[in-house]
């Protein structure tokens, strides 16, 4: 049921842009762009009524994180049904491409599949941009394989560093030279570009300072990561657990052994739960003081979005929502329009958000 609503979702996203309606197209049919493209406003949701919105029309404008653009996708729409007259436009740049336009003062909400970096905290600051860090949802940062990979069923962090990290470029590209039980064939490495969310939290996670090798299949769009390892039996991947769930039937999935020396595969328990480590994260989006002030469907879309009404729609698109106690910090964040991160610049790795806010 999930897979069929995400999949019904991107193929009207997919129609309304082509009739140049609404809402920008990404996700799991259609490949990303920074244009807005249009997404249909009759459906509803089948597992719950989501609770209506309050807007008075007018423009909503986001942009940033593939990894959140499911959510953010199925919101808008629900929220458009809900709201005639107000439009929500959602472009998919990236999260470092995000904060370039919404430290620009060019878009209203920026989305983010990890927390805002120090130099964009300074961009905005340079630009007065104030801003409400409010996290979305939980995800879980999901490593796939060809489907006739059949020896890689759970790695340590350590093999995955071993692939990845800087000292590997140009050196490292069998497999047989991460663990000497896997067989002598081609290595072959997909991953997000380094302008995404995801990969800045893969390297935080696994790698460190000194970053990725850059020798390897790079994009922002989410399915030609898919197409690259469904097509390569040597292929590795990484990307947001949505994106794997929406392509389980085409990928291997890889477990993770954890800090507890367990093999864990990334579900929504053990994304909710914590026991799928060092790659569970929980990922954000971050609202325009003055936006949030001066554009009253800018409020009444992110009260939509913190309403546990609409929570359902989180779990539809594959996505963990937040805890009743992490939902309730995060409406009182926005209720008092608390500006600034709470991670100040720094890492959510490893973080316990309840804590934090």
């Amino acid at each position: 049921m999930k897979l069929d609503l995400l999949i019904k979702r991107q193929s009207t996203s997919f129609l309304a842009g082509v009739l140049a309606l609404t809402l920008a197209a990404c996700g799991g049919g259609e490949a990303p762009t920074d244009e807005a493209t249009g997404a249909a406003t009759d459906e509803t949701s089948t597992t719950e009524e989501p609770a209506e919105g309050g807007a008075e029309g007018g423009d909503v404008l986001i942009d940033g994180s593939s990894t959140v653009f499911p959510i953010s996708e199925a919101m808008a729409e629900e929220f458009m049904a809900a709201n005639a007259g107000t439009r929500v436009t959602v472009g998919v740049s990236g999260t470092g491409g995000g904060f370039k336009k919404f430290c620009a003062g060019e878009t209203d909400i920026s989305n983010a599949s990890r927390p805002i970096k120090a130099e964009e905290i300074e961009l905005c600051a340079e630009n007065g941009i104030e801003y409400i860090e409010v996290p979305a949802a939980y995800d879980g940062l999901s490593v796939v394989v060809n489907k006739e990979n059949d020896w890689a069923a759970c790695m340590k962090p350590d093999d995955l560093k071993k692939m990845w990290e800087v000292a590997a470029e140009g050196s490292v590209d069998n497999w047989n030279q991460i663990n000497p039980d896997y067989p002598d064939a081609p290595l072959a490495l997909y991953g997000p570009g380094t302008d995404s969310g995801t990969y800045d939290y893969f390297v935080e996670a696994l790698l460190g300072e000194d970053g990725s090798r850059g020798d390897y299949t790079a994009s922002e769009d989410d399915n030609v990561i898919v197409q690259g390892v469904e097509a390569d039996k040597g292929g590795l991947g990484f990307f947001g657990f949505a994106y794997y769930e929406e392509n389980a039937d085409q990928l291997g999935i890889v477990q993770i052994e954890n800090a507890a020396g367990e093999c864990v595969t990334p579900t929504v328990e053990t994304i909710k739960d914590g026991s799928y480590n060092p790659l569970s994260r929980p990922i954000f989006f971050y609202v325009s003081k003055t936006a949030l002030e001066e554009k009253p469907q800018v409020q009444a879309y992110v009260d939509f979005n913190l309403d546990a009404a609409n929570a359902g729609l989180i779990t539809e698109v594959g996505y963990v929502g937040l805890p009743d106690d992490v939902l309730a910090k995060a409406k009182e964040r926005v209720a008092a329009k608390t500006v600034g991160s709470i991670f100040e610049g720094g890492s959510s790795v490893g973080v316990n958000l309840i804590e934090k806010l």
